[in-house]
């Protein structure tokens, strides 16, 4: 007989074999069997997120980070779904900044985070606060060249 864990983990082995679908459903066996594992939700999220099926992402990451509010990884995505849909015409910014708030409070040089906190800023403007976040990411990653490519557009076009 499979148990919950069993079924978690071939669903990450089909995540890390590309096999979308299948970890969904070998996930959704786990969460039947045992459904208050933060850890599932958020491996299904994984798998959707993959899938470019945001909201059932968005609703799995949400479950994820209500059984265990630690999930710095969670959210990430889940801004980083916000930040990054085209088909919703107003993404609410300012929930995915709380949530990369979030993420960077749990983690404060999770790198990506910090990058994204920093894109979002510019989204709304606030391009000194976005420079911040970009001084806090080099500080730990001096060669990473996306964020002074950040730095550049911002100072170049926003601050003059």
């Amino acid at each position: 007989m499979e148990d919950y864990k069993s079924f978690l983990d071939k669903g990450i082995e089909e995540i890390n074999n590309g096999k979308f679908q299948d970890a969904i459903e070998s996930i959704t066996e786990s969460i039947k069997l045992k459904n208050d594992w933060a850890i599932s939700y958020f491996y299904r999220a994984v798998a959707y997120d993959a899938l470019e099926e945001f909201d059932e992402a968005m609703l799995d990451y949400t479950k994820a980070l209500q059984l265990d509010d630690k999930m710095c990884d969670a959210y990430y995505n889940r801004a980083r779904i916000i930040l990054s849909r085209k088909d919703i015409e107003n993404p609410n910014i300012e929930n995915a900044i709380k949530d990369l708030e979030k993420a960077i409070e749990l983690d404060e040089k999770f790198v990506d985070a910090l990058y994204a906190m920093a894109a979002a800023k510019k989204r709304i403007g606030d391009y000194h606060s976005a420079l911040e976040y970009i001084e806090k990411l080099l500080q730990i990653e001096p060669d990473a060249i996306w964020a002074k490519a950040l730095k550049k557009l911002i100072l170049q076009k926003y601050i003059v």
